[in-house]
């Protein structure tokens, strides 16, 4: 947590998801497809550039975003790990997405890119 009462959390994407944060302004996450149930917030800057820069699940230009939510709204999602990683990310559900967005304190921003 930061003294702003933020905590910051990373995201890898593609240059898809990139283009749809761009046309929010930086301002929000887009919407997920109707096969994703979660969205997952990083909590390590860390993994989340090992995941953009060594998974082949984000095309041939992949990015870590970092962004800021309202700490105390963070208490209530569950934390898990994902496929055995030691990294934890939190478990955003599709439907709270909107919600979720409402809390971000400043824009998205995007601190590390992968060719």
């Amino acid at each position: 947590m930061s003294s702003d009462g933020t905590t910051a959390l990373w995201r890898p994407m593609g240059q898809q998801e990139r283009n749809l944060v761009r046309e929010t302004g930086w301002r929000r996450w887009p919407a997920l497809p109707p096969d994703r149930t979660h969205f997952f917030p990083i909590l390590s800057e860390d993994f989340a550039i090992r995941a953009a820069r060594d998974w082949d699940l984000f095309g041939s230009v992949r990015c870590v975003a970092r962004f800021h939510v309202e700490t105390g709204f963070l208490g209530r999602y569950s934390t898990r790990s994902f496929g055995g990683s030691a990294a934890p990310m939190l478990w955003v559900p599709a439907e709270e997405l909107d919600e979720f967005n409402a809390h971000l304190v400043g824009p998205i921003e995007v601190t590390h890119e992968f060719r």
